[in-house]
């Protein structure tokens, strides 16, 4: 609906409704409505405009109560029309800037951003780990080992060095590794090591048997030494208890689904990488987000870099009747710190 559809009444009706909801999580009844807006009008005037903002599917009435609860559509008509974003005061940023310090890791900078995201927000705060960038093969050498194992060492990309050992179906002289070093560097210099390792595994199925042993036994040392590490984590969840002191009894149920969710994470991830896709502040109220574990949830989302691109997204998840206020510029202002201490 747009805004010129409602009249000035009906917004400030709309809009102290939402905060008082979001405040107390009880359904507003007209009386208490008529007494925070200050609008001079009569109860009746206020029950006929809360009768239209239900009808338009603003407005819900539980079956428990008189009053009435906003509707996920409510709360995004709140969110893109009537909604006053306000500005981090500076001890809130000082707090940030001292958690989100350039001096730590890349890990530990993920962890800091998540907790500080829950702690600020009492929501769940959540960070995707950073996308890795697929590492460049600059120089393989083999180095022989006692018995039947190789020291391998990788120089990828400009000037990192991995050291791996690997154990070998036979022991090999250093001569016949310096010749299998010299090969492959030849041959996948200058290329991913996942295309790399991906060619050889083709070559050396496609060529079973017609392969010569010299060749076979370097593509198999290859095989085993282009490897890439996984991120051992996906994303990075803090503050899941936090919901709880949200929560009503009746909505447990529905919270405990989203807290396997965080454990399945396939769902969740997928929604956070859908938004690494997108440019700044990303809503999403309810099924909004596409996934029914969410409904009666929100999910505010911001990607952010290392200087060169984006690498990954942050956020923070909570029940529909969240602080948007407050909790919008928390999140930009993190992605935003997050992005600078990784860029350094």
């Amino acid at each position: 609906m747009a805004t010129k559809e409602l009249n000035d009444r009906a917004l400030v009706l709309l809009k102290t409704l939402i905060e008082r909801h979001i405040r107390d999580g009880q359904p507003v009844g007209s009386k208490a409505l008529l007494q925070e807006a200050g609008l001079p009008v009569s109860s009746a005037t206020v029950r006929n405009v809360m009768s239209d903002l239900e009808e338009r599917g603003y407005l819900v009435s539980p079956h428990t109560s008189s009053g009435r609860i906003p509707t996920a559509a409510g709360y995004r008509f709140f969110v893109d029309s009537l909604l006053q974003v306000s500005p981090l005061g500076p001890q809130a940023v000082q707090a940030m800037r001292d958690e989100l310090h350039p001096d730590k890791s890349a890990q530990e900078l993920i962890q800091s951003a998540s907790g500080l995201l829950s702690s600020i927000t009492a929501q769940a705060g959540v960070v995707t780990v950073p996308r890795q960038k697929a590492n460049q093969l600059r120089q393989v050498e083999f180095l022989p080992l006692s018995g039947d194992r190789v020291l391998v060492i990788l120089v990828v990309n400009e000037r990192e060095v991995q050291n791996r050992i690997i154990h070998t179906e036979r022991p090999y002289t250093e001569e016949e590794l310096r010749q299998a070093a010299n090969l492959l560097n030849q041959r996948f210099a200058g290329q991913p090591l996942s295309r790399a390792k991906h060619q050889i595994l083709a070559e050396m199925e496609a060529d079973r048997a017609s392969i010569d042993g010299y060749l076979r036994d370097t593509l198999v040392l290859a095989s085993q030494a282009f490897v890439e590490d996984e991120p051992e984590e996906d994303y990075v969840v803090a503050g899941e208890s936090q919901l709880l002191g949200s929560t009503t009894p009746e909505e447990l149920d529905r919270l405990q689904e989203l807290f396997f969710a965080f454990q399945r994470k396939k769902d969740l991830l997928h929604l956070l990488e859908t938004c690494t896709r997108a440019d700044g502040i990303q809503i999403f109220i309810g099924d909004e987000a596409g996934f029914q574990v969410l409904d009666g949830y929100s999910v505010i989302t911001a990607p952010y870099g290392d200087g060169d691109g984006t690498v990954g997204v942050l956020g923070v998840i909570g029940p529909t009747r969240m602080a948007y206020e407050q909790v919008i510029p928390i999140v930009d202002v993190t992605a935003r710190m997050l992005s600078s201490a990784l860029s350094r």
